[in-house]
């Protein structure tokens, strides 16, 4: 129930009573000072008394140090239950009882605002203000209380996370680690939106249909400003829908070759293998071709063994069937993509012999490690038969040698 009556309408009426309670409070500890025993200590407290009773401005003292008492013992109160509920975050550890840990640590740290803001609410009740100075405090006191839970809550997301991330484990599918993190982003953004519109509220004691009424008026001009945003945030939905890519994948756009790290609501990181962490907006992502590395089924080596133009048909032909005993059911061989091995070309400097194979799985370094040693197999057994490799030269060929004989005819002139 709300007590709408008067300059301070929405507080609670639980509220009033309990600064009634903390009025009353202070009433009883003066009594017990005014009412003290004659004597000595007596003399002493009816000093103290009066000195309390004394004004700053238009405020008694014994006021002006309940505020400060309040807010410092509140400021106090936070601090030790912070330090208590991190402590026990720690103690508590992994296991099942990790969700209750982060639970305590989560909420350790808006606490102390909370903490803030109830003896500052509580002091501001033991000054005596004029009304237009507590409708200002009142308003200070609700926008921080309104703050402190939105925080709160802010924070608690962070449990969704946990909760998420551990189901996007438990599953195959990388869909769900992309969705994951967004989602908790989706919540803390609501829970922004929500926390600015009711200080919004607070502020200007207006009802939340003319503030969002106000919002749509200048929404135009907050979508005209933000539309780098608004197509990033679209991209995102199509990179959620469509899945060109997955977290972890392997992909190449626009020279950046490496795998995805984040998907994010405005743009997508990428990991390259040089270790650069690359920020792609997802307006680009969408309107980019990328080159999905990571759902190749296998890797593909295409080499050209070059040997010299002297080499006799014999030999190259004893090449070619070297390479193909090397092949033959090679390690990671598909019987649908069997190697392929080709006197292909004439080169300018040498004759070539193409050499096709495929890999499989796709994993890149046993690939690689396969690769070495189907080099170091013909270079070996091209060097038993001496099968010589070919690099690039010019040769130069001058009349008169061996082959080219030099002819030289005189002819006779006409008198």
């Amino acid at each position: 129930m709300v007590d709408d009556a008067g300059p301070r309408r929405g507080s609670a009426l639980g509220q009033c009573n309990l600064r009634r309670l903390f009025q009353s409070g202070l009433f009883l500890f003066f009594r017990y000072v005014y009412h003290a025993p004659l004597g000595k200590p007596y003399r002493k407290r009816c000093v103290v008394t009066q000195w309390l009773k004394s004004t700053i401005g238009n405020y008694e003292i014994w006021r002006i140090a309940a505020f400060f008492g309040a807010v410092f013992g509140a400021l106090v109160v936070g601090v030790l239950a912070r330090f208590s509920m991190q402590r026990a975050a720690k103690r508590i550890g992994e296991g099942k009882r990790k969700l209750a840990g982060l639970f305590l640590d989560s909420f350790a740290k808006p606490v102390l605002l909370l903490a803030f803001t109830v003896g500052l609410w509580l002091g501001v009740s033991s000054l005596n203000l004029k009304e237009s100075i507590a409708d200002v405090a009142a308003t200070i006191v609700a926008v921080l209380y309104s703050v402190s839970i939105g925080y709160a809550i802010y924070k608690l997301v962070d449990i969704v996370d946990h909760y998420l991330d551990r189901l996007s484990q438990s599953t195959d599918s990388k869909v769900d680690d992309m969705l994951a993190p967004l989602v908790g982003k989706s919540i803390r953004i609501t829970v922004f939106v929500l926390v600015i519109l009711q200080v919004v509220q607070t502020v200007s004691n207006k009802p939340i249909t003319s503030i969002l009424a106000g919002l749509g008026v200048g929404g135009l001009a907050v979508a005209l400003a933000a539309q780098d945003t608004i197509k990033n945030f679209f991209g995102s939905l199509v990179i959620l829908g469509d899945k060109p890519f997955e977290v972890g994948d392997r992909i190449d756009i626009d020279g950046h070759d490496g795998p995805v790290e984040v998907v994010g609501f405005r743009s997508t990181k990428i990991r390259t293998l040089d270790g650069h962490l690359v920020t792609v907006p997802n307006s680009e992502m969408v309107n980019s071709t990328i080159c999905n590395i990571g759902k190749r089924p296998y890797i593909k080596r295409v080499a050209n063994i070059t040997i010299t133009y002297d080499t006799l048909p014999e030999k190259v032909e004893k090449a070619i069937v070297i390479v193909k005993d090397i092949l033959k059911d090679h390690e990671g061989m598909s019987p649908d993509f069997p190697p392929r091995v080709y006197f292909s070309d004439f080169n300018d400097w040498a004759l070539n012999i193409m050499v096709i194979y495929w890999y499989h799985p796709p994993d890149y370094w046993q690939y690689m490690e396969f690769s070495e040693k189907v080099n170091l197999q013909i270079l070996t057994r091209f060097n038993n038969e001496g099968i010589e490799f070919a690099f690039p030269s010019q040769t130069l060929y001058h009349a008169n040698d061996d082959k080219r004989q030099l002819a030289i005819r005189m002819l006779e002139t006409q008198k």
